[in-house]
């Protein structure tokens, strides 16, 4: 075989696998994106026609004892339950939050890490959201800041959570982090907070971003948006 020969033999390799990752690159950066967005938007959809038809229960007022409020039904895993709002991220940034973290359900939005306390309730309200591909909700996590707004409305009431620290950066392996009362956070007691975990570095995994909120305030759907939520 001839040198010639060998040299373009190996020059059409080349230019096919770097067309090969180019494709794999586009696949990866772009169309995941495009098809997160379209789920996430699907997810709200049926979210909004689910509440216009059958509202789900109000969340318990603060005074309310378990033997009189009965027990609301399990979320259904992959399913969505609520929506989340960040101002900080974004005025139209809008994703459906859905029961559990597993890698199918946080392609289509954000994911309600199982167990943790339900939204506006005493405990930790957990969530997880990708840092990069599947839409990067959480792209602009580094920018979140204490006093932001983080507004969650599952169809009857909006509950808004304010920021407490900037972002917290741990370990995979640290789940004290959405504990009922989670470590590293400050917090005190008994409560109603809110957990947001995301990957770090920006396009790696071998770490998490952390921030945590409290509740600041609750208003019912019927009375429109919240101030956070207003321009």
């Amino acid at each position: 075989m001839s040198v010639r020969l060998v040299v373009r033999t190996f020059s059409e390799l080349c230019i096919t696998v770097g067309a090969l990752i180019i494709l794999f690159v586009v696949y990866f950066l772009f169309w995941t994106g495009v098809k997160a967005a379209d789920a996430a938007e699907g997810e709200i959809d049926t979210l909004r026609s689910q509440w216009a038809g059958e509202p789900v229960a109000p969340a318990p007022a603060p005074s309310s004892t378990a033997a009189s409020t009965p027990a609301p039904a399990p979320y259904r895993g992959g399913k969505p339950f609520a929506t989340m709002h960040i101002p900080r991220l974004g005025s139209g940034w809008e994703w459906p939050v859905l029961e559990n973290t597993e890698v199918t359900t946080l392609q289509k939005g954000l994911g309600h890490y199982s167990g943790t306390a339900r939204p506006g309730g005493t405990g930790n309200f957990a969530v997880a959201g990708h840092r990069r591909t599947y839409g990067d909700p959480f792209k602009d996590f580094p920018k979140l800041r204490p006093g932001d707004a983080v507004v969650v409305n599952d169809g009857t009431t909006w509950f808004t959570y304010r920021i407490v620290k900037t972002p917290y950066r741990t370990v995979p392996t640290d789940t004290a982090v959405v504990d009922p009362v989670p470590r590293g956070s400050g917090f005190e007691g008994a409560g109603r907070y809110l957990t947001l975990t995301t990957c770090e570095p920006e396009w790696g995994s071998s770490h998490r971003l952390i921030v945590w909120a409290h509740l600041d305030a609750t208003r019912p759907v019927s009375d429109g948006r919240p101030p956070a939520l207003r321009r």
